[in-house]
């Protein structure tokens, strides 16, 4: 049983270490803030949530709960953090025109807050 268990957190541990490196790649290459954000948000979040997975695999059952807290705040929070990354971005143009399939945000804010340059 603990062979078994130290090969399935090394599993996540080192998926977990991947998602992460995929994630600080992402942020190193993609064009805008918001590929940036993406990756940023994404794939470190499920890095990371690997991480603590395999890491709760491995301490004692006491530390279940700080390590549950940890990712239940990352889970809350990366959400929150993503939508003001992205409205931030759009407001100040600071995202490739290209990158966008459809500007649903241009409906919503009002025409003082839009980005500049942009057309009712």
């Amino acid at each position: 049983m603990s062979t078994a268990l130290d090969v399935a957190s090394a599993v996540l541990l080192i998926a977990g270490a991947v998602f992460c490196l995929l994630a600080s790649v992402g942020v190193l290459r993609f064009p805008d803030a918001v590929g940036r954000q993406h990756a940023a948000a994404k794939a470190q979040t499920l890095g990371l949530l690997l991480i603590l997975l395999g890491a709760a695999l491995q301490n004692a059952p006491r530390y279940a709960v700080p390590l549950a807290l940890v990712a239940l705040f990352q889970l809350l929070t990366i959400p929150v953090t993503g939508q003001i990354v992205g409205r931030t971005a759009y407001r100040t143009s600071a995202l490739a025109e290209e990158s966008l399939t459809e500007d649903a945000l241009a409906r919503r804010l009002p025409p003082e807050e839009r980005r500049p340059g942009q057309d009712d």
